[in-house]
């Protein structure tokens, strides 16, 4: 296929690379993973293969070969050959065909996924770009004006449609539900005016962390604490007061307190926040948590696939 227009911040993605962050090597991959395997399932993927994660500002694309896609996540005005299509189906593509993704209706990243396998080399065992460390993907960087992308052949799958509670839709008004972290207890006596903000998403945001504005926490004693690994979803609290959700390509070391973590049955909402966004907190056992996590896995085996 070939890149007509390159879009804000247009990068292949999959689940991201595991087992190196001990070495320094962030996860990366899909901020928003489950938009990512519903796309995968609509095209007959493995729900880990290498998709396009398409972020604000999206691409204009040619296809060269024939193959079948499919686009989850953020909604855009999307436009197949001057015809506007919906999120959640298959669609059958061929040489000359157009996919343009046009105004940002709602949400921040969209995923398009495709049946063929674009040719790229595996880097740390993932096909994803590591956008602030440059490897992986397509050249180490987002999509640029001309690119060409080199497509290996796979058989079509039957065409599918998501069931429309699969469809996601965006508010701009989110609750986080999160769990204690290291933290939690130094900073007790600033959890009540935490747990009942709200927080606004600062435009700074992307794929390192998500940077919250607002009335910020009266962090009047300075907590010290050795740097320690930062995972995804882990919200520390600097000297401005000021939260920050570390994120899928952030740090794996910090040195800032963590007040709270947000769970991982809802790390894909931090993929789908864009600037102005409002975003508050609630605090859940981890036996909550686990809960969640099940009875969202289960639910979706249940639909259409299974997740694990």
């Amino acid at each position: 296929m070939k890149i007509l227009r390159g879009g804000l911040q247009t990068s292949f993605q999959d689940l991201g690379r595991r087992g190196f962050m001990h070495q320094g090597v962030s996860i990366s991959g899909a901020m928003d993973a489950d938009s990512l395997k519903l796309a995968n399932w609509l095209v007959g993927n493995d729900l880990n293969q290498v998709a396009l994660e398409v972020t604000l500002i999206g691409p204009t694309i040619e296809f060269e070969e024939s193959m079948q896609i499919a686009v989850c996540g953020a909604h855009f005005e999307l436009s197949f050959n001057e015809t506007l299509i919906k999120n959640g189906r298959t669609i059958s593509v061929k040489p000359g065909d157009r996919l343009e993704f046009k105004k940002l209706l709602s949400g921040a990243r969209a995923y398009l996924s495709f049946s063929s396998n674009p040719e790229l080399k595996e880097s740390l065992g993932s096909y994803s770009t590591h956008l602030t460390a440059n490897f992986g993907g397509f050249k180490g960087r987002p999509l640029k004006d001309g690119d060409e992308i080199k497509f290996g052949s796979r058989p079509y799958t039957t065409e599918r449609k998501l069931p429309p509670e699969l469809i996601s839709h965006y508010s701009g008004n989110y609750l986080l539900r999160c769990t204690a972290s290291v933290e939690s207890e130094a900073l007790e006596k600033y959890q009540a005016d935490f747990f009942n903000r709200k927080f606004k998403v600062s435009a700074d945001s992307n794929r390192m962390g998500v940077r919250l504005i607002g009335t910020p926490l009266d962090i009047s004693q300075d907590i010290s604490i050795q740097s320690s690994g930062l995972t995804p979803g882990s919200i520390q609290i600097p000297p401005s007061g000021l939260p920050i959700i570390s994120s899928v390509d952030g740090q794996t070391t910090g040195g800032y307190p963590r007040i709270a973590n947000v769970i991982s049955c809802d790390h894909s909402i931090l993929g789908q926040l864009r600037a102005n966004d409002i975003v508050s907190f609630c605090l859940v056992s981890l036996e909550q948590a686990k809960k969640l996590l099940i009875d969202k896995s289960r639910y979706l085996k249940s639909t259409i696939f299974d997740l694990r």
